[in-house]
């Protein structure tokens, strides 16, 4: 099973690093978000990748070429024109760089892949949040639903203080709605058969929109609930407590040896 990854967009709540680098491919610890995503996958045994470029597309497609220069030791022979690499390496993957637009919409980017996922079911995930989901099982369920897709519903964020007010205008009581109180929302991490590509019109469609709305209509859209580790990096700050993390030893999605 394929492993599509949306890596298209622009980050413009991250523009202070997107100036320069693809959202993709900002890091956490010395390696770049993606890597994370492809390592949560690779590690339940998903290793073929179609990446959907956009924005600074190059720079992907430039990580993925030089990535056994920069991760390895190597020798080069120059009068023979020829590399050696050293070492054992742990990523065995096959990734599939397409162009899918600069400014193609999420939906649109996921049509324009369908040539690489040819009739099998096959996961999407957004290039930009790490989760310690159980891929497999999440799979696992997709199979048993029998539904064109698959979401992964996570518990919204409690972000906000709640405010007790009485007919007064005083505070009566302030306290954190519990995350479980806050309904569930979208956390990526779907399962989608070939069949819901066809929902999705065209470049201008934001798949989240119109194509989830009508799958939802149809029946045809199933809620994998996960409870656990679920963060997306939207923001500086959200880089930040994800780089934490990975530099305490005990980052919850690093599911992998």
């Amino acid at each position: 099973m394929k492993v599509v990854i949306l890596a298209g967009g622009m980050g413009t709540r991250l523009a202070e690093a997107t100036e320069i680098l693809p959202k993709p491919l900002i890091q956490i610890g010395e390696r770049p978000i993606i890597w994370h995503i492809m390592k949560i996958y690779a590690a339940a045994g998903f290793d073929e990748f179609v990446i959907c470029c956009g924005y600074k597309g190059h720079m992907i497609k430039t990580y993925f070429v030089n990535y056994f220069t920069e991760n390895y030791d190597i020798t080069v022979h120059l009068g023979e024109n020829r590399v050696d690499f050293h070492g054992d390496p742990s990523e065995r993957w096959s990734v599939t760089l397409v162009n899918t637009g600069l400014s193609t919409m999420t939906g649109g980017r996921i049509k324009r892949i369908a040539p690489y996922v040819g009739n099998e079911a096959f996961c999407l995930t957004y290039g930009d949040g790490v989760s310690d989901l159980d891929i497999g099982a999440l799979v696992d369920f997709h199979r048993t639903q029998g539904c064109l897709a698959t979401v992964t519903a996570v518990p919204s964020p409690g972000r906000f203080g709640i405010l007790d007010i009485d007919d007064q205008d005083s505070v009566t009581r302030f306290h954190e709605k519990p995350d479980n109180e806050m309904g569930w929302i979208n956390g990526g991490f779907f399962v989608l058969e070939p069949e819901a590509i066809n929902y999705i019109d065209d470049d201008n469609t934001t798949w989240e929109r119109e194509p989830l709305e009508r799958l939802a209509q149809d029946n045809s859209l199933a809620a994998y609930r996960h409870r656990g580790f679920w963060k997306p990096m939207d923001t500086l700050r959200d880089q930040r407590e994800l780089e934490a993390l990975w530099n305490s030893g005990h980052a919850p999605w690093k599911r992998w040896k």
